[in-house]
């Protein structure tokens, strides 16, 4: 049978267009339908508006410390609607540079929303096209509880529209995207809680950095409030007003949850062709992503396996390999350097303790607690965190875990090491860049012994 195109992407997020432009490279006739704007969650309302909020909230603290370094610095202000308008100019910048993407690949786009009608059809706006191939990449979304008042809440989703600065905010949510925000709220001048149900926030990363990173943020001024959550929200006069599940209240200019995502499956027409979803609506895909339906595939966000950006694109590049260079490749979901843009930010790649232990048995524990350099002719008192974990037996680093400045960027070099199978020995073998802080990751030889 002959198709209009050999593939068909539903979602212009990360993965759709890398997967989109990896198969028209490879001789596929390619076109993709997007209904908001292309970039996806990453570009548009997620990880690069959210860096540049990150940049702006900790100018603050950047001023106050150059009057250390000898700098004489005036009374400086934060205009709210300046940086939104930057960052909206920016964001339409690299919407352009997609579409030049898919233009310059041969991908037609679509800008409608699109449905799947059989396992080789899809309609697009008014219009009914087939493929051989159809691919799933529509990413997720911001879930919100079924809490009386919700109504009056905001997601990520909408922190980046605000017209005006809230100068009250409570953050609820332990994951990194609530602390993320916690800290831009706080940098920007406003009087932050942040509540988590929980009782400790960044559940999932190594133990010494959640500790870590609550004792920071608490410095920094977050009032963190742990094994706390909303009951109900109401719209006063003078703002919000949340009753907690202890009964006391808070008042707010903007309550702002952060407690989940969901993948966005609603009105594919999934199950018009039997593709199975698993219990949390994300779709179900081997290995190789696809479905349970030969010829469609899954990438990204929307099967809920790694949600990040480069895991995403990793997988429609694998993807693209596997259907149309005929070499099938699973891209592996381990040692994934991954950053919480925190302040102090964080970076890990590899095994927490508790998961190294569960796997190995014992293991050795590097770790270094420091306060960096910056902060020695300043007031601040920001510490940083290093920390190794260490197989005994072959001296392969499990993991990597670090809190501190340029965490982030640190860690993509250390994911290399990481991923390569690198030991102690050959970290140790290393020379040190001095001074800085990555410099404690091959400088530390005596084994930690505490908890």
């Amino acid at each position: 049978m002959t198709y209009d195109y050999d593939l068909f992407v539903i979602g212009a997020g990360s993965g759709g267009v890398r997967a989109s432009r990896i198969s028209s490279s490879l001789g596929a006739k390619v076109a993709i339908a997007e209904e908001f704007r292309v970039g996806g969650t990453c570009v548009i309302r997620g990880c690069v508006p959210k860096k540049l909020f990150v940049y702006a909230s900790h100018y603050a603290e950047d001023i106050e410390d150059a009057k250390n370094y000898g700098w004489t610095v005036g009374e400086a202000t934060h205009d709210w609607k300046t940086l939104i308008r930057n960052k909206d100019t920016e964001i339409d910048r690299l919407d352009a540079i997609y579409h030049t993407i898919l233009s310059n690949n041969n991908v037609e786009l679509y800008q409608s929303r699109a449905e799947i009608v059989d396992k080789h059809t899809v309609k697009v706006g008014d219009k009914i096209v087939t493929a051989e191939y159809i691919l799933i990449a529509t990413g997720g979304t911001p879930v919100m509880p079924d809490v009386p008042g919700i109504e009056h809440a905001i997601s990520s989703n909408e922190a980046f529209y605000l017209e005006e600065m809230p100068k009250r905010v409570v953050v609820v949510g332990g994951g990194y995207i609530a602390v993320e925000f916690a800290g831009i709220f706080n940098g920007l001048g406003a009087d932050v809680i942040q509540l988590y149900r929980g009782e400790k926030i960044l559940r999932g990363f190594d133990h010494h950095v959640q500790q870590m990173v609550a004792q920071e943020i608490v410095k920094k001024g977050v009032d963190l409030r742990v094994q706390s959550n909303p009951a109900k929200i109401e719209k006063t006069t003078t703002g919000l007003l949340i009753t907690l599940e202890d009964g006391s209240t808070l008042e707010a200019d903007a309550v702002m949850y952060a407690t989940g995502r969901r993948a966005n499956t609603d009105g594919l027409g999934l199950e018009n062709v039997g593709v199975e979803l698993k219990p949390n609506g994300a779709v179900a895909v081997d290995p190789y992503s696809k479905t349970t339906v030969d010829n469609i595939y899954a990438v990204g966000d929307v099967t809920d396996r790694v949600a990040l950006t480069p895991v995403a694109i990793h997988e429609g590049m694998a993807f693209a390999e596997t259907v149309f260079a005929k070499k099938p490749r699973a891209f592996v979901h381990s040692n994934i350097p991954s950053a919480v843009f925190s302040q102090p930010p964080v970076g890990s790649v590899g095994l927490t303790e508790a998961e190294a232990r569960q796997e190995y048995g014992d293991v050795d524990i590097y770790k270094s607690e420091f306060r960096p350099m910056k902060q020695t002719l300043t007031l601040g008192s920001e510490r940083a965190m290093v920390k190794l974990i260490v197989e005994p037996k072959s001296g392969r680093v499990l993991g990597v875990h670090i809190v501190g400045a340029d965490a982030g960027e640190i860690i993509q070099g250390i994911g290399i090491a990481v991923t390569c199978g690198a030991t102690k020995e050959q970290f140790d073998a290393t020379v040190g860049v001095h001074p800085t802080l990555a410099e404690e990751i091959v400088t530390m030889r005596e084994k930690y012994t505490g908890e």
